[in-house]
């Protein structure tokens, strides 16, 4: 009885919405049009596939313990099954049955791919998505061309209106993958692949690399930021705004620091910062997490990571560098102004 109730408890945590917090890239409950019809193909055959073997497992048990006359042993080369006892009858109908579920099952997913394939309505922006080992490069592309902007690893969209996704990679063979959202795609180099998502709740959608791509392959994540239209029209407008400019002795240090030992690899708009290798850094103080998800973004993860890249994420390309306490602290007090 005890063990019963634990197991209610269990299931009903299971269905619990903290539960499903809790588990960012389970793709059984979907938050979108892109995933729903996926969920729903996900659950039938699944249920189909648990009935085969339910199904399976009962026959096979009651051919075990089905009680049987003496066998004769006149004909030891009779065979098991015969015609003219019926047993052939159990095959024709279970390859029969089998034939029209497996058929039926094609059906509905040859369907549900063409739904996915292209959204109901016309896409509320493009993004452009460039994988590297181990990061995501993001452009925010609008028909008027002083209205784009670059980002990194964080996506943010429009709650109720579809997101085109254009999505290649830099060096090898990664995949595009946010479960509550949508299926996932793959992301060649030199070829662009195109995806859509849509998210009808806003919050903060996991996202993840699904191809392994090399050692640090399991910290390549990204999240889908989904927000009211104004709200995601205010975060578009700080996004296009330069950097500001350092407003103190100290941030104008920092700034000579960011130019000798990071503007090789980064950008920052407004500044002479022009690197193209890591992410643009313009708005980094806006984003919630560093290192493509790895670390939150505070101020001491940021100084760790600054100086010792190599131990959170070893094989990615940003060297350890070696700075001095007041260059760190005239760095730091640079960064904390992008906004």
């Amino acid at each position: 009885m005890k063990a019963g109730r634990t197991l209610l408890v269990g299931l009903a945590l299971t269905l619990s919405h903290d539960a499903w917090a809790a588990t960012p890239m389970s793709y059984l409950r979907t938050f979108g049009p892109a995933g729903y019809p996926v969920t729903r193909l996900g659950w039938g055959l699944g249920i189909i596939s648990v009935s085969v073997v339910v199904i399976v497992g009962l026959l096979l048990l009651g051919g075990i313990f089905r009680r049987r006359g003496p066998r004769r042993l006149s004909d030891p080369n009779a065979l098991a099954v015969r015609r003219d006892a019926g047993g052939m009858a159990w095959i024709y109908i279970g390859v029969g049955i089998s034939s029209l579920v497996l058929i039926g099952a094609m059906i509905w997913t040859l369907v549900v791919t063409a739904v996915v394939a292209h959204p109901s309505s016309r896409p509320a922006l493009t993004v452009q998505v460039s994988a590297s080992q181990w990061w995501w490069a993001l452009r925010y592309d609008t028909e008027q061309p002083s209205r784009t902007f670059t980002s990194a690893n964080e996506i943010h969209i429009p709650v109720g209106q579809p997101v085109r996704f254009e999505v290649t990679s830099t060096d090898v063979i990664h995949s595009f993958w946010v479960p509550k959202l949508g299926g996932k795609i793959d992301v060649i180099p030199g070829q662009t692949n195109v995806t859509w998502l849509q998210a009808d709740q806003p919050g903060v959608y996991r996202g993840q690399c699904a191809v392994f791509c090399g050692t640090e392959h399991a910290r390549m994540a990204l999240q889908v930021i989904a927000q009211s239209p104004a709200d995601f029209r205010a975060w578009q407008e700080s996004q296009l705004a330069d950097a500001p400019r350092p407003a103190t002795p100290e941030q104008q240090h920092g700034t000579r620091v960011f130019q000798s030992h990071c503007a090789a690899c980064h950008t920052i708009r407004g500044s002479n910062a022009g690197g193209l290798v890591g992410p643009d850094l313009s708005h980094l103080m806006s984003r919630r997490t560093l290192a493509a998800g790895v670390l939150s973004n505070t101020p001491g993860n940021l100084a760790g990571w600054i100086v010792h890249p190599q131990s959170v994420k070893p094989g990615s390309r940003m060297p350890d560098q070696t700075l001095s306490g007041p260059q760190l602290a005239a760095l730091m007090a640079y960064l904390q102004t992008l906004h």
